[in-house]
């Protein structure tokens, strides 16, 4: 990314961010409960007098909390805002941004519900009384951004006064995930901890969490040097010392950085941008290993680290380079496997553990899935893949269960696990592979990105989208419309400039011309005169934007914020034919917390016949196999299986006859009603049903049904709904819902684009 573009970036996403935090309910967390609150039962069990019974059990037996209360899954994201980032002492007010962020995370990647506390007090002491006698609260703590060396005195005394885990992530996280790519990179360059000369460049929290760690696990102490802003740390030195740094002395001839690399096998950055230089990497051992994880801009870059070595193994803490140094890999499955054996502490032997545990998922080979979510490329274990990826959905059971096996191996787990292959299973039904899929897109565009038109370039949120498509490098954007109208719109945002987004528009295409003729080649049987061709192409955007994805001058395109859905599809097909032997129909798609549900027709085919309702079947299958999901097709009705037998049901049972007689490979079955479809439960009383589990495609009866469900799902549920998706046309075109945001154009652009042939097909 060029500086302008990248200073572009920063101004756009700060803006974002804000607007991001701003709309709706405010802010990122909030509480919903988890049991049934609709009548007057309810709440007598839920409160007064029902909520005695479980306060005595309790009092009685003070283990009985994990049972009836929410205490086992539920962790403190705490702070006072003294380390915010790389930002500094914000102040505990300005951190509570941060806390709620970290407490989404724990939601999405291990299903910890979480909560933020933000403690006004920079004195250590006052801090630690604020928090100790709040432990009956939660199942575990996690401190976050708290500068050196307080954090140290904070979570040391913390864990001494409370029985359960109290876990700095900002120390601990780091160092795990360093450890399991340190762990890989000696592995590969034939080397063991014992034998590593280790310069550990940044003495704040996170650098004396690492070179604590790594000593834990077989580094000699006089093999590591630490460094700070004033140099060595060596025996002897008393400017800018503490307890802390002292503890990791050591005695050696060298004063400074420059000095210390001089022969090292490994260097961990924490500290800045630059602080490492191509001269220091030049005189490090053979095949060095070199983290430079100073965020947002590393201590030097793998480019930079290329120029003068190429024997190096390099990780970063960026997500654009190999080797990110990600703490998400770690906290919150290092609490998942705390919380489900309720663990007094998080000892080393549980950081060990999960470091190893990281370090061999590594070696293990790729599922395609996952290789898929990373535009498709090759990971396989080796310099450029030392650490496992962030969205890899193997780290919650593999990390957990290591995390859990070490808490009772080392005393400190208070209810042990009994069948571990239960609690595999557990783990991976926590989280819903179904989340992943547009980040399965997004990842996929940055290996390959592609060319999408933004149809409506001077609305807001096709402007918003297309700055945020080229920002985050899923290619080029380009806007169609007048510039006068695009600027001033733009004018009106703070989103930075539209450098790299080209505009354009029919009237001054350079191809115009031959684009009128090749419209009028495909309309002039269809009553269109050539002048109508000209109207068209320079009235409806639309048109044009198809023409140009049509004739192969960009890879996709998206439109829709200011026409109905049946308007845009009427311009598009204009322009766009409808695939061979397909049908041209919608597929919503709604991602909820346990599941995915294809929902078609919910745009195009009013009343559906037999043939027409097999079409949808077969081709909802596809989209949904290719997207990772195992087809499971219920045809859906107001009857189930024939009862009531009505006249109007026919065509959904003809439907399922004529599958019958194609030999499809996915299952299928009906008529049935949505309620028998999507509960495992009442399909029971079906056992002549041919769905092994509830199904994940609805096929509707009719467009009112379809589009009046996906609508309520939209309102009315707990998940987002994607789509619909524009199904059966040739090329990648998609339509957003009238009113969209700008994240659902992004949404829909990348659907467009994976739909894209030679990108899906990767």
């Amino acid at each position: 990314m060029s500086a302008k573009n990248d200073n572009d970036y920063k101004v756009s996403i700060y803006n974002e961010a804000l607007k991001f935090h701003a709309e709706g309910k405010k802010g990122k967390l909030g509480i919903d409960p988890l049991k049934p609150l609709t009548n007057q039962r309810d709440l007598s069990l839920a409160y007064s007098p029902g909520v005695a019974a479980p306060c005595l059990e309790i009092h009685n037996d003070p283990a009985k909390a994990f049972e009836y209360t929410s205490k086992g899954n539920f962790v403190a994201v705490i702070s006072n805002g003294t380390a915010v980032l790389g930002l500094g002492n914000l102040g505990a007010l300005a951190s509570k941004p941060v806390m709620e962020g970290k407490a989404v995370l724990f939601k999405r990647f291990a299903d910890i519900d979480a909560i933020d506390l933000e403690v006004s007090t920079e004195d250590p002491e006052e801090f630690i009384n604020s928090i100790k006698y709040l432990g009956a609260s939660w199942g575990g703590i996690n401190l976050e951004d708290i500068k050196a060396p307080e954090c140290f005195i904070i979570e040391s005394k913390l864990k001494e006064l409370m029985d359960i885990p109290v876990f700095h992530d900002d120390q601990h996280g780091t160092a795990i995930i360093t450890a399991a790519g340190l762990i890989n990179a000696a592995h590969l360059t034939g080397r063991e901890f014992k034998d590593l000369k280790v310069v550990v460049n940044g003495a704040g929290s996170a650098g004396i969490a690492c070179i604590e760690l790594l000593k834990n696990m077989g580094l000699p102490h006089e093999n590591a040097i630490l460094c700070d802003t004033s140099g060595v740390i060596y025996e002897g030195r008393t400017n800018g010392m503490n307890q802390w740094k002292a503890a990791h002395a050591v005695d050696t001839p060298h004063r400074t950085l420059a000095e210390a690399m001089v022969g090292a096998d490994v260097f961990l950055g924490l500290s800045a941008k630059g602080a490492l230089t191509k001269e220091m990497v030049r005189v490090m051992a053979e095949n060095p290993i070199i983290f430079a994880m100073a965020n947002p801009d590393p201590e030097i870059t793998p480019e930079e680290v290329r120029e003068v070595r190429g024997d190096a193994i390099v990780a970063t803490g960026r997500s654009d380079y190999d080797n990110q140094v990600n703490n998400v890999m770690g906290f919150p499955y290092i609490f998942r496997g705390a919380l489900d054996v309720q663990a007094t502490t998080i000892n080393d032997e549980m950081k060990i553990a999960a470091a190893k545990a990281i370090a061999m998922l590594a070696r293990e080979e790729v599922p395609a899935e996952v290789s898929a979510a990373y535009g498709g490329k090759k990971l396989k274990y080796g310099a450029s893949y030392i650490i496992p990826v962030p969205f890899d959905s193997r780290l919650i059971h593999v990390v957990s269960m290591a995390v859990a096996e070490a808490a009772m191996r080392t005393g400190v787990a208070r209810k042990p696990i009994e069948d571990f292959y239960a609690y595999k299973n557990q783990l991976a039904a926590r989280l819903n592979p179904s989340i992943n899929m547009m980040n399965f897109f997004f990842e996929r565009l940055r290996a390959s990105p592609k060319t999408i038109l933004f149809t409506e370039g001077d609305e807001e949120a096709m402007i918003r989208a297309a700055i945020e498509w080229r920002n985050l490098g899923y290619g080029k954007a380009v806007l169609v419309g007048y510039e006068e109208a695009i600027n001033h719109t733009l004018s009106k945002l703070e989103v930075g400039s539209l450098s790299d987004i080209e505009i354009i528009n029919a009237v001054h295409h350079p191809d115009y011309e031959k684009l009128v003729d090749y419209l009028y080649g495909k309309l002039q049987r269809k009553g269109y005169l050539y002048k109508d061709c000209e109207n068209l192409l320079r009235r409806e955007r639309n048109v044009f934007a198809s023409l140009l994805v049509e004739l192969g001058y960009n890879d996709g395109m998206v439109t829709g914020l200011t026409k109905s859905y049946l308007s845009c599809v009427d311009d598009i097909t204009k322009a766009v034919e409808v695939k061979q032997g397909n049908l041209l129909f919608g597929l919503s798609i709604m991602i909820a917390k346990n599941r995915t549900i294809f929902i078609a027709d919910t745009t195009i085919n009013e009343i559906p016949d037999s043939n027409e309702l097999a079409e949808i079947a077969i081709h909802a299958a596809e989209e949904a196999r290719s997207m990772g999901h195992d087809p499971r097709v219920a045809f859906i009705s107001f009857s189930n299986f024939g009862n009531p037998m009505r006249e109007k049901a026919q065509r959904i049972r003809d439907a399922v006859t004529l599958l019958d007689k194609r030999n499809v490979d996915f299952e299928y079955d009906g008529e049935m009603q949505a309620s028998v479809a999507l509960n495992a439960e009442l399909l029971k009383l079906y056992p002549f049903c041919r769905l092994s589990q509830p199904a994940n495609i609805l096929i509707m009866p009719a467009l009112h049904s379809a589009n009046i469900a996906s609508k309520l799902l939209q309102e009315l549920g707990g998940g987002k709904l994607i789509g619909p998706v524009l199904c059966g046309i040739k090329k990648s075109i998609q339509i957003v819902q009238m009113g969209s945001t700008e994240s659902d154009v992004l949404n829909m652009a990348a659907m467009a684009a994976y739909r894209n042939s030679d990108f899906a097909d990767k």
